[in-house]
């Protein structure tokens, strides 16, 4: 059975949870940048990046 199942922006968010919780904060900012993205409501996709501070890790292509 697998760590985590992508599905849904909550799977995202719990999952970037876990990262922070681990202490592994560069996954959990890029997996709740992907629950942002996700997210069909602007406020609540801004709120998701405010729970996960700092500069967007994505690399631009």
């Amino acid at each position: 059975m697998p760590l985590f199942c992508f599905n849904t922006a909550a799977d995202y968010l719990e999952a970037a949870r876990q990262m922070a919780i681990t202490g592994r904060t560069a996954l959990a900012r890029l997996l709740a940048e992907e629950a942002a993205d996700r997210t069909s409501d602007p406020s609540e996709a801004a709120r998701i990046l405010r729970e996960f501070p700092g500069p967007s890790l994505r690399g631009e292509d």
